[in-house]
């Protein structure tokens, strides 16, 4: 294969990841005005948002062994069909729910794409270099891709309506569409491989569970019970998942793969700077919006730190980790992402351009860490095992940034709720107190003096609570940088060998 379209198909297949990983977050800008026109709730909102991630990372392990079964490019061209289609649905909802169930189709279709991606790349880039620098392609738009979500649907929602963000999709699909037919190469596959979708169904029961439960817990006069029988369903679906695992000859995620010490540490990795970007990400561009009074597009623009920072540290990090080892590079990536969260909140409510360099920071720890974590993922793993291998990376990103929406959007609800207080003689509806957007709609309704009390209030309790949650980012990265240099140290005399059954 030539040099010229080795190139080329990666162009394909990272045109595809950067739509799945935009979907993740070009909604942050669109929520309020989407909030707005179509009266989400706080909770449909944070549905809104997870469905997609939490469906994906439940199919995610079983397209993988698909793909391995059927070949990926097959697979991978199916997927950007049904995308196509979701986007379209998507794009013209009339209600929360079918915007859920279009969310859900948009997850099926990127579930079907995304470890393909790695796949493809893992078995078109034959030379070691050239297959680091691909990764770190790859890994700096996964993680910079996110970053880009809110810049795009800041400059279509100064232009369009906020269904624009789905139909910007449909172009880019079709021309990688057409480009993939042409240029991928057919992979055969393995039809011996079985496919185990009984199993997938059970890690997104146990995920949705477990999800379902800290918002039930975190919400308004939510249901205990309910979240405690949520918080059961998903942990005893998780038990089940694992024995099928451990008892399968052939399992839809092989967990013999985690006693690789740098495989592990590729997925937690992974983890926890989708759970860190996604969440705080999301609840940056809420308050510049809702707080500070940016536009979506001003909103987007002043987080393009993240992204570009990431996007020039992924390939950087890729071209340099033959000469260093990868967990080491994975401990200084997450202490970078810490030091950039303390530095954002130290100026989150003094200075503009501080916030600018501590997102920066962020947005590069994380993204050496997501290539860091692909090409440890992808070369501790042996090459009969690419697509399960992806499909669990990418398990780790889906699930990061679910739980990261998921914990940091409940709790940052949760000390809001416990902060709000109402202004004596103001009479509002009860979900005032369940989110900064259904304050300020309540505030439409009331007189002038009134209303700037209530928004006052709104304010002051939003800004505790985001206080409170970022720094509670911080310190959790900071303990995983030390838990990450940690066992660097311990693997430093460690053979670097990979799976081979």
């Amino acid at each position: 294969m030539s040099k010229f379209k080795r190139w080329m198909i990666l162009v394909i297949v990272s045109s595809a990841l950067l739509l799945i990983v935009m979907d993740m977050t070009i909604l942050y800008t669109a929520l309020p005005s989407l909030t707005h026109d179509l009266g989400a709730s706080a909770s449909e909102k944070l549905w809104i948002l997870n469905g997609y991630s939490l469906v994906m990372a439940g199919l995610l392990p079983a397209m993988g062994t698909l793909g391995d079964r059927l070949g990926h490019k097959k697979i991978f061209t199916l997927g950007l069909l049904v995308f196509s289609a979701a986007s379209l649905a998507a794009a013209f909802s009339p209600v929360p729910a079918v915007l859920v169930m279009s969310r859900i189709l948009l997850a099926v279709g990127a579930s079907m794409m995304m470890p393909a991606t790695l796949s493809i790349i893992r078995v078109t880039f034959t030379n070691e270099r050239e297959l680091a620098l691909a990764i770190g392609i790859w890994g700096s738009i996964a993680s910079g891709g996110a970053g880009l979500g809110p810049i795009v649907g800041g400059l279509l929602l100064q232009h369009f309506w906020w269904g624009s963000v789905f139909l910007i999709n449909l172009p880019i699909a079709i021309i990688a569409f057409v480009f993939a037919l042409k240029m991928i190469p057919k992979h055969q596959g393995d039809t011996s491989k079985k496919w185990d979708f009984t199993s997938s169904i059970q890690i997104m029961i146990a995920m949705v569970g477990i999800i379902y439960s800290i918002k039930e817990f975190t919400r308004r006069e939510g249901s205990l019970t309910l979240a405690i029988i949520a918080a059961v369903v998903g942990v005893l679906s998780l038990i089940i998942f694992i024995r099928r695992q451990n008892n399968s000859p052939n399992p839809l995620l092989d967990l013999s793969l985690f006693k690789v010490p740098r495989f592990s540490t590729g997925f937690i990795t992974a983890l926890v700077g989708l759970f860190a970007q996604m969440g705080v990400q999301y609840m940056v561009t809420q308050r510049l919006q809702l707080v500070e009074g940016m536009s979506p597009l001003q909103a987007g623009l002043f987080t393009v730190s993240i992204p570009v920072a990431a996007l020039i540290a992924g390939p950087v990090t890729g071209a340099t980790m033959h000469r260093v080892d990868v967990v080491y590079i994975k401990s200084f990536t997450l202490f970078i992402a810490a030091l950039g969260m303390g530095t954002y909140l130290m100026y989150f409510n003094a200075g503009f351009t501080g916030q600018i360099l501590g997102l920066a920071l962020l947005g590069a720890g994380l993204g050496s860490g997501m290539t860091a974590a692909s090409h440890s993922i992808m070369s501790y793993a042996p090459p009969h095992k690419a697509g399960m291998a992806a499909s669990i990376e990418e398990v780790g990103y889906e699930l990061g940034g679910a739980s990261g929406i998921a914990i940091i959007g409940s709790m940052s609800t949760l000390f809001y709720t416990l902060a709000m207080k109402i202004p004596v003689g103001i009479s509002v509806p009860a979900n005032a107190k369940d989110s900064l957007d259904e304050a300020l709609i309540a505030a439409e309704s009331l007189p002038a003096a009134s209303a700037e009390s209530l928004k006052n209030a709104a304010f002051a309790a939003f800004d505790q609570s985001f206080f409170v949650v970022i720094a509670g980012v911080t310190v959790f990265l900071f303990i995983a940088a030390l838990i990450m240099s940690w066992v660097a140290v311990r693997l430093k005399r460690a053979p670097k060998h990979s799976v081979k059954t």
